[in-house]
């Protein structure tokens, strides 16, 4: 043992730097635990966020499919009514000797187009504009210089959108320069 009091004795000096060492490698351990836990922190704050957009995206998607379901619900029921006007434009075209039956199918005609075109078909006017593949169906191509090339100089089949939807496309004649 050492007599000495001014002299820490070695065991003692061992255990204070032993401790020294602890105390410095423990904020270095806090520290980068810390920094670790930040980083997770971050990482799962932007999991979050992504997850809070992808979720804002889905219900922003399925309401507007809502909507579209809704608003175009009615479609298929205006597309099988189609047929019944072309029927009517045919009869309307027909000579008829008594003009009451010939005047009462023009008002049924008349009210059916109305009471479908506030459900939201819009027939489409083609005669004299240009071919336009996407709305028109090209059923014959006649060779003319009365016309301009490529614009359309008869309708078969009238064609017709819903609520700005191309629902039946018009079968037309074509005028092109030969």
């Amino acid at each position: 043992m050492n007599i000495d009091n001014n002299q820490p004795e070695e065991s003692s000096v061992n255990e204070v730097r032993e401790a020294d060492v602890k105390v410095e490698d423990a904020p270095v351990a806090e520290i980068a635990e810390l920094q670790q836990l930040k980083t997770d922190r971050d990482e799962l704050r932007d999991l979050l966020l992504r997850r809070q957009a992808e979720f804002d995206n889905f219900r922003k998607r399925t309401e507007r499919e809502r909507s579209e379901q809704s608003q175009y619900a009615s479609m298929e029921a205006v597309r099988e009514l189609i047929p019944i006007l072309d029927d009517f434009e045919r009869a309307l075209k027909a000579e008829c000797k008594n003009l009451d039956y010939a005047r009462g199918v023009e008002l049924i005609y008349n009210r059916m187009l109305e009471a479908l075109k506030k459900t939201g078909l819009e027939p489409m006017q083609s005669i004299g504009k240009p071919f336009d593949p996407h709305q028109h169906q090209a059923i014959e191509r006649v060779e003319t210089k009365d016309a301009e090339d490529n614009t359309i100089i008869g309708e078969f089949q009238r064609g017709y959108s819903f609520k700005g939807r191309l629902l039946r496309p018009a079968m037309v004649k074509v005028a092109v320069h030969g």
